[in-house]
């Protein structure tokens, strides 16, 4: 069973009960789900995943106001759910504490993106990092009839916007040809093992990370990056394929080759998206027209390694 199932089973049996029976004011006016750190929450969870942080277990998200008023109580109530369910137990770690319980609204995001409400303009969006937006945006609401929780998280899933989106691809587009296309075979050749692995290892994560923000998606936390890609529409199943192709093959030149396959679809792609007209297969050739394109001149300015 996936913990984001077993979470909203869960809650079904238990939680919308306890407000109802305990809390009958504000039983429209407190949000649940299944939202933030842990594999469960991306539906990437498996036997492995179970040996911490995972098992029964819900989010509770209350206003400011409702928060003040009730939340010590819904806390002391919530603790006292079973703590065993469908068979299963939550094992918390002591890293794990937070991730499910009670929580208000403001305070659920800030954990996340160092905002109580989603970015409001282009600096704050500059600094959103794509891994801590998927984390606040992903999983499951399984109630939320005052829609606070679900207005800021709609407005964060509308994704960057277009001049911070273009920023973070023509940064992709330099560090992903400097990585790979540039120093991959070039430490190979100076029989720098260490930096090679490094300078290909990075260009898949970098050239992934662009390949989510072409799907307006935001990137997940590292380890899931990979089996993620694999569902965008634009991309994805390429991406995942010929990285999986390379990190098979066993000599430098196989992997340089598939590793100039994949920049060229990417460009391919900028060129089909009227992003970049540049008929060069570097990638970094790319970046300055992305960069071009952008109309806010302060951050058209600005150093794209900043995105």
């Amino acid at each position: 069973m996936k913990g984001i199932e077993l979470s909203e089973r869960y809650y079904r049996a238990y939680g919308s009960d306890l407000v109802r029976r305990g809390f009958p004011d504000y039983e429209d006016r407190i949000g649940a789900g299944l939202v933030g750190d842990g594999s469960d929450c991306y539906g990437f969870d498996d036997e492995v995943s179970r040996d911490h942080d995972w098992g029964p277990g819900f989010c509770f998200w209350l206003c400011q106001e409702d928060y003040q008023a009730v939340g010590g109580a819904l806390r002391l109530e919530y603790d006292k759910l079973p703590g065993s369910f469908d068979g299963f137990a939550r094992a918390t770690s002591q890293w794990g504490s937070g991730r499910v319980g009670v929580s208000e609204i403001g305070a659920f995001y800030s954990r996340f993106i160092g905002l109580i409400r989603a970015p409001e303009n282009l600096n704050q969006w500059l600094y959103l990092s794509e891994e801590s937006a998927s984390a606040c945006t992903n999983g499951k609401v399984f109630s939320d009839s005052l829609a606070e929780f679900s207005r800021i998280r709609e407005e964060l899933l509308r994704f960057y916007p277009e001049d911070i989106r273009l920023a973070k691809l023509a940064a992709r587009c330099i560090s992903a040809a400097q990585s790979g296309q540039y120093n991959y075979l070039r430490c190979v050749r100076h029989g720098e093992r260490f930096a090679a692995q490094y300078a290909e290892t990075k260009f898949y994560a970098d050239v992934m990370s662009l390949v989510f923000v072409l799907n307006r998606k935001y990137a997940p936390y590292f380890k899931w990056r990979h089996r993620a890609v694999r569902d965008l529409p634009i991309l994805g199943e390429f991406l995942h394929r010929k990285i999986s192709d390379a990190l098979s093959a066993r000599d430098s030149r196989t992997k340089s080759r598939i590793i100039e396959e994949i920049s060229v679809a990417v460009i391919g792609q900028l060129r089909r998206e009227g992003l970049s007209h540049v008929t060069s297969d570097f990638l970094l050739d790319h970046a300055t027209a992305l960069s071009e394109r952008i109309e806010d001149e302060s951050l058209r300015r600005r150093s794209l390694a900043q995105a």
